[in-house]
């Protein structure tokens, strides 16, 4: 039998999602389509938060606009999102708009280059998806599964 530290409260494991939103450069990105079938591929973030409140803010990716993540985006936009590994899992999902580098706010595309030290806003082979978030799910062993679930409908539960 393993022994697991006791399960954080929800407050603290919202914390630790934004801490990682802030701190990591790369997700898993997943989207489908009819067409092109299942994609899973990393993708370079910045946890983007114009407002200044780091839970309020959105998702900036980038990628070809050629590659099947983004011609998979329906006019729904559904995508899902993973960040950490097998053993402190979050999960995003939520909804994914694409965005022209021109029609990017420029404080976003400065956050974006600056985190990232990649500038694609000028290239027309790029395309930015910002993701907004609609649930959020985080845990590290089973003890913590109960109440993984710490957004739902785009609304922080803690």
């Amino acid at each position: 039998m393993t022994d697991h530290a006791p399960p954080r409260p929800r407050a603290r494991r919202k914390q630790d999602v934004l801490t990682l939103l802030d701190q990591e450069q790369d997700l898993w990105v997943a989207t489908a389509s009819a067409h092109d079938g299942p994609c899973l591929v990393p993708l370079s973030f910045v946890w983007d938060v114009p407002d200044g409140r780091s839970d309020s803010g959105t998702l900036l990716l980038c990628t070809r606009r050629t590659n099947p993540t983004a011609r998979n985006l329906t006019p729904d936009g559904e995508i899902r999102l993973s960040l950490g590994h097998t053993r402190d899992v979050v999960l995003i999902e939520g909804s994914a708009e694409a965005v022209e580098g021109a029609d990017l706010p420029k404080a976003s595309a400065d956050a974006f280059a600056a985190k990232l030290d990649w500038d694609p806003r000028d290239r027309s082979a790029w395309i930015y998806l910002r993701v907004t978030p609609r649930s959020v799910k985080a845990w590290r062993e089973e003890n913590e599964l109960a109440e993984r679930v710490l957004m739902r409908d785009g609304a922080w539960l803690v």
